[in-house]
């Protein structure tokens, strides 16, 4: 088919047609669809900037049915926003009913009259607060009849507003309670203003100053404090302000009518003033004072102590030291001066080798540091090398510090040592004593006893060993009595000892027959000794001696008898001789030649010293006997000292021996019977006479002495040794035991006659004799 060029033309136009037709749509779909996504984008920013400003769109339209974001829904807690308004209210979601119903009266009110309105509820779902303002919607723009609720989440803005009221409050109340606390404080409290005037005081500044009250002290500006050193308390103000810290001094100033330290304290507050206070130190400083006057005499007695004290401080210097402690470990003054640290000061301890030997003394030394951080105090004892033995007590002090003391045992160790040997030789000794041996405390228990005590009453050690008391021991040991009974005796003198601090003795039989003497002795630690000696064989001696002493007296008393009965039967045969003798010497038989004058002179001497003799035997008999016959009277022993001396005068010359008389002491008189008296002295005279060598010489001495009749006879004779001095008073004395002869035999009666008679006085008679030295006899009376 043939188309021609006309056709072709149409064919032309409108495919031309067609084609611009497709690009005009082309072009506007493209402008179209530029257009949506512009207006989706502008959707979208709107839609983000409702989901992120404070307030969410609710529109509610005439016929109750809502439009609004999902962030609603959200809020109430649902699930997704439900079509209508009434649906907002659910069983524990959305909306309360009676919120709703109220928010419902409100929005048709505004429907009709076109006001406004605000209301707040609160979702169920999540307990959310929620702010609710509501308008008329344009009608151009929403619907005829919607309107427009804008909510807000006022949770954290009401929980936040809640929060600063109730800190509002607490701050109120805790101001309240500062200005409270300010008002009643007891110390002076101020204020002042930038321009350092006073704004506030309290009770205790107006007491302290003396004002009516705040108000007129704070009109009249009357300040606490007067102006010291040119200062004002407005000026030391001032210097906190610019230093901006805290001001501090100590002035004294009138409070309350009496002077006080205070210690003033201003605290500058930054672009508000300065605020002061006042604290009364002056107890403070006073105890303060004493504080340091005690430590001071307390420094001082720890110097006087015995004991080495060093005190160290919270960083371990040394801060005292007493001199004892300086003397113990050889410390030189200038290592003190300036504050010498632990560890140093036990260095200078070791170089004066006045600590003890150890393996590694720097770990000991750490050891030692350890004291200062101790809860506990500690104590030790050092062996210094030179064998002294130091108590060290390290005690922590509350500041952190330590206080040292040593203390210089040595003496108490060897004391200790020496006691601990004393008590191993005293239980030594009590063991191996004869005696049984028990001590009892003053609470009457046994406390020592040695095995002789165990062994006398059959006790074991075991029972011993409990310390029973006094009356349990002996009611235990009472059957081995002879008589039970006697256990009282013993229970009795234990009572006396250690109660009434009383000895007492007694004696006790044991059913076996053996005797012991009984003792107890008060101790000065109030105890009692108590004491047992086995006495049954001196008993039984003195038994024996006792029938033999016995005997014996009762010999004496025959012999006495018998030689005073000898006597006066011989007189009467020496009176008949003695009379014969005189007559046939005086010639009445007749004349007798020279030889037989010899006989009959010698016959008459012969008779005269045997009368002497007889007579000095019955003397010393009565004497011994006690029954010699005293007739005593005043008598001036002066003159009888005279008399003596004349009768001896005549042996005295015979043997060219000097008899010299002292009376010038003035013996005065005594009671004594003159002629027995004078007879003693004669017989001491004589036989110091007669045991003296020729060309010697004796002395009679008559004074008082100590209130007491003295007489001495004293000579230069040979002396005695200590027997012949005791055989010289007993009447046996030979005469080469005396050192020499005597002039005549005699029997050596007149110093035991002597003595009897004196003693018969009441007096005493003292022989003192040594070989070569001579004899002193000495006569006292009272």
């Amino acid at each position: 088919m043939l188309i021609g060029n006309g056709s072709m033309l149409v064919i032309a136009l409108v495919f031309a047609g067609w084609t611009g037709a497709a690009i005009w749509a082309l072009v506007t779909g493209l402008q179209m669809r530029r257009s949506a996504s512009t207006a989706r984008r502008q959707l979208r920013r709107l839609t983000r900037l409702v989901d992120s400003g404070p307030a969410v769109p609710l529109i509610v339209r005439s016929d109750s049915r809502i439009e609004g974001p999902e962030k609603v829904a959200r809020w109430l807690g649902l699930a997704k926003l439900p079509p209508y308004l009434s649906e907002l209210a659910q069983e524990d979601k959305g909306l309360p009913r009676d919120a709703l119903d109220a928010l419902g009266k409100q929005i048709t009110t505004a429907q009709k009259s076109g006001a406004p309105f605000e209301t707040a509820v609160t979702a169920l779902g999540s307990n959310r607060r929620l702010r609710i303002e509501g308008k008329l919607a344009d009608p151009q723009t929403i619907a005829p009849g919607a309107v427009l609720l804008w909510l807000y989440d006022a949770t954290e803005s009401e929980t936040r507003m809640a929060a600063l009221a109730d800190a509002e409050a607490e701050a109120k109340r805790a101001f309240d309670a500062l200005s409270g606390l300010i008002e009643a404080a007891p110390i002076p409290m101020w204020f002042r203003r930038e321009d350092l005037s006073l704004l506030l005081v309290n009770t205790a500044y107006v007491r302290a100053v003396g004002g009516q009250d705040a108000a007129d002290v704070v009109q009249a500006g009357q300040e606490l404090v007067e102006t010291i050193d040119g200062l004002t308390p407005m000026a030391v103000a001032a210097r906190a302000i610019e230093s901006n810290a805290p001001s501090s001094r100590t002035v004294t100033t009138t409070i309350a009518g009496t002077r006080r330290a205070m210690e003033i304290v201003d605290l500058p507050i930054r672009g508000r003033g300065v605020a002061g206070y006042a604290i009364d130190v002056h107890d403070l400083i006073l105890a303060r004072q004493a504080t340091d006057r005690f430590r001071d005499a307390q420094r001082d007695m720890l110097d006087n102590l015995s004991a080495g004290v060093a005190q160290f401080d919270a960083q371990r210097r040394l801060i005292f030291v007493n001199q004892p402690f300086v003397r113990m470990f050889a410390l030189k003054p200038q290592w003190l001066q300036d504050g010498l640290e632990f560890e140093r000061l036990i260095d200078r301890m070791r170089e004066a080798g006045r600590v003890p030997e150890v393996r590694d003394f720097p770990v000991w030394r750490d050891e030692k540091r350890e004291w200062f951080h101790s809860a506990e105090p500690k104590e030790e004892v050092w062996l210094i090398p030179d064998g002294t033995h130091l108590r060290a007590i390290a005690q922590p002090t509350p500041d952190n510090g330590l206080l040292l003391v040593f203390e210089d045992r040595t003496e108490q160790v060897q004391l200790a040592s020496a006691r601990d040997t004393l008590l191993r030789v005293r239980t030594a000794t009590f063991n191996n004593l004869f005696e049984a041996l028990a001590v009892f405390t003053s609470d009457g228990r046994l406390h020592l006893w040695n095995t002789r005590f165990g062994a006398v009453w059959d006790v074991e050690e075991g029972v011993l060993a409990q310390h029973p008391r006094a009356d349990e021991l002996l009611k235990a040991i009472a059957p081995r009595l002879k008589r039970p009974a006697q256990i009282s005796a013993l229970r009795e003198v234990i009572r006396a000892a250690t109660l009434d601090r009383v000895q007492r003795a007694g004696q006790l039989v044991m059913k076996d027959g053996r005797v012991f003497d009984f003792v107890g002795i008060p101790l000065p630690d109030a105890s009692a000794l108590f004491t047992m000696i086995d006495v049954s064989d001196a008993k039984k001696m003195e038994d024996a001696l006792r029938e033999r002493n016995e005997a014996l007296v009762e010999a004496d008393a025959i012999k006495t008898r018998f030689l005073a009965n000898m006597s006066y039967e011989f007189r009467t045969p020496l009176t008949s001789i003695g009379g014969f003798a005189e007559l046939l010497a005086s010639g009445v038989a007749g004349p007798l030649s020279e030889q037989g004058q010899d006989y009959a002179k010698a016959i008459i001497d012969s008779v005269e010293r045997l009368s002497a003799q007889i007579n000095m035997v019955l003397d010393l008999s009565q004497s011994q006997a006690g029954t010699l016959p005293l007739k005593l009277e005043l008598t001036d022993i002066g003159a009888l000292l005279v008399d003596v001396a004349k009768g001896a005068a005549g042996l005295a010359g015979g043997r060219n021996i000097a008899l010299e008389l002292d009376v010038k002491g003035q013996p005065g008189s005594a009671e004594v019977d003159r002629a027995r008296f004078g007879q003693a002295i004669a017989a001491v005279v004589d036989n110091a006479l007669r045991y003296t060598q020729e060309g010697g010489r004796v002395l009679l001495l008559g004074d008082r002495f100590r209130g007491k009749l003295r007489i001495v006879v004293s000579d230069n004779g040979p002396g005695l040794d200590a027997r012949a001095q005791a055989r010289a008073l007993d009447g046996v004395l030979q005469a080469d035991e005396a050192g020499g002869k005597p002039l005549q035999k005699r029997s050596g009666l007149g110093l035991p006659l002597a003595k009897n008679l004196i003693e018969a006085h009441g007096g005493r008679m003292e022989l003192m004799s040594e070989p070569g030295a001579g004899t002193i006899v000495t006569i006292l009376m009272p």
